[in-house]
């Protein structure tokens, strides 16, 4: 699908060419003054007339009518190169891939040296164009009757350069990959509940582990009673669908050691339970194993790209709803490492389950934890919806995740966890710990519980509550479900040399 030139890409038989422009030029100069000869000065003409702009995020399709071999250009606004960053060259590649999915082509080429500027490297470049691609074009069908429209796929990409054909390439799959990832992680979690169960997340990490020749375990209810994960059950409790508990296990090294434990909430559905949630918060909770869907994602780059690293992913699934045998408000239930929690409200269930599945990580090797979670509303009242909320008991491992978001353009903010915070997760009269001690900080709260039984391991959580899904298409995808923290997390693997 990906094929590398070095040749003069201007005088190539294509049918779309994605071209950048930094720094507006008065007339066209270098390879693509060529062109512009092509066209007998027309280009500049239109540079001149603001028809091709190099303003930010400005988009021009121009029909070569005859003049070049090449069907179509797009050109793609850049703005000033000194300005330019790897978040702005993704978010301008990313809104004109939405124009070139308009077009319907069925190949494309990149003048990948046209993008190249601002210490944005070749390779990188490479990375993030696909990437930003490949997020963008992301489509959720869902269950509309098809049109008879036939449907137009990419089928070829060709990527010119001057640079190392070999790099180039692999740094082009590279983010092809890590686009692909998100956008799985997507469709997870745009699926309605009806449509992916609790045996459905299952059934599709065991469709990775089969596809990257994973170590899977899948417990089931018998398992898991047997291992005592009683917060992990109450939650399920009110449920005719069994819970799971999924582990996939990637290992790179010769030796099991020196483990990231990724921690993903599975709620399929979430009512609320007992403690109900309203008809207008009920609605989209389809989205709540969002945490899990991250971890699926990074779980399927990781297991392409192939680190030299070791991973677990932990998965606890289930979902939460109202029956005669729910769990409720006032019930005390005891967890997976003995410790009691009196239950002051049933939806606060993410982090009940995701004690149990840190614990379980823990028994797995894990030497620091990342859970992923939509855990409570409180992070989008702290935050709003465009930034992550975090919480970390370890400064060291906290800023290398911190590194790996930046790098990817996904914002997160860490909250504060003071001692104080843990004296009110242990607030209760009747158990070691409540599971709701109160509006106040609800969104550390939340984290601070699920530290309760991470303890010592070094350990960072993400609340994706407000980023997991956007209300309005943006540059890099539908709305809908973002598939947010499958690059971070991926990135963390991929690059970090020593987590020590």
């Amino acid at each position: 699908m990906f094929h590398i030139s070095n040749e003069n890409p201007y005088e190539s038989e294509q049918e779309c060419m994605l071209i950048g422009l930094m720094d507006q030029p008065e007339k066209f100069s270098g390879d693509l003054q060529q062109l512009d000869d092509a066209f007998n000065g027309r280009l500049t003409d239109l540079v001149k007339e603001g028809d091709i702009s190099a303003k930010y995020q400005s988009v021009a399709v121009i029909h070569s009518l005859g003049c070049s071999s090449i069907k179509r250009f797009v050109f793609i606004g850049l703005g000033r190169e000194k300005d330019l960053t790897v978040d702005r060259l993704r978010e301008a590649v990313g809104k004109a891939s939405k124009e070139l999915k308009q077009l319907r082509v069925e190949s494309f080429s990149i003048a990948l040296d046209s993008f190249v500027g601002g210490g944005i490297t070749t390779e990188k470049c490479a990375w993030i164009i696909s990437e930003a691609y490949t997020m963008a074009t992301y489509e959720f069908y869902g269950y509309k009757q098809k049109s008879n429209e036939p449907e137009i796929i990419v089928e070829e990409i060709t990527i010119f350069t001057n640079e190392d054909m070999k790099e180039t390439k692999a740094a082009f799959q590279t983010g092809w990959t890590f686009g692909t990832g998100t956008n799985h992680a997507r469709t997870l979690v745009n699926t309605p509940s009806n449509m992916l169960k609790p045996s459905d997340l299952a059934a599709y990490a065991a469709e990775l582990a089969d596809k990257y020749g994973f170590e899977i375990e899948i417990l089931e209810k018998e398992e898991i009673e047997k291992l005592g994960m009683g917060a992990f059950l109450a939650v399920n409790q009110g449920s005719n669908e069994p819970p799971f508990m999924i582990v996939l296990k990637y290992q790179g090294k010769g030796e099991w050691t020196d483990v990231l434990g990724l921690v993903g909430k599975g709620i399929t559905f979430d009512t609320g339970g007992y403690s109900i949630k309203p008809k207008d918060g009920i609605v989209g909770m389809k989205t709540d194993m969002g945490g899990a869907a991250s971890v699926l994602g990074a779980m399927d780059v990781i297991g392409s790209l192939r680190p030299e690293r070791n991973v677990v992913a932990v998965i606890p699934a289930t979902d939460n709803v109202i029956s005669e045998k729910a769990f409720k408000p006032d019930d005390v239930i005891t967890s997976m490492n003995g410790k009691t929690i009196e239950v002051l409200n049933t939806d606060a269930e993410g982090r009940l389950v995701l004690a149990d599945a840190v614990t379980y990580a823990k028994m797995h090797g894990a030497d620091r934890i990342i859970d992923v979670a939509t855990l409570t509303g409180g992070v989008i009242i702290a935050l709003g919806l465009d930034k992550t909320g975090a919480i970390s008991n370890n400064e060291k491992f906290y800023q290398q995740v911190k590194e790996a978001s930046a790098k990817t353009g996904e914002f997160i903010w860490r909250l504060p966890y003071t001692e104080k915070d843990k004296e009110r997760v242990r607030s209760s009269k009747i158990a070691d710990l409540n599971n709701s001690p109160g509006r106040e900080g609800h969104a550390i709260m939340g984290g601070a519980f699920i530290g309760e039984f991470v303890e010592d391991t070094p350990w960072v959580h993400l609340d994706i509550a407000g980023t997991a899904t956007t209300n309005k298409e943006y540059e890099l995808g539908p709305a809908g479900a973002t598939g947010v923290m499958v690059r971070t997390l991926a990135l963390l693997v991929i690059e970090e040399k020593n987590w020590n």
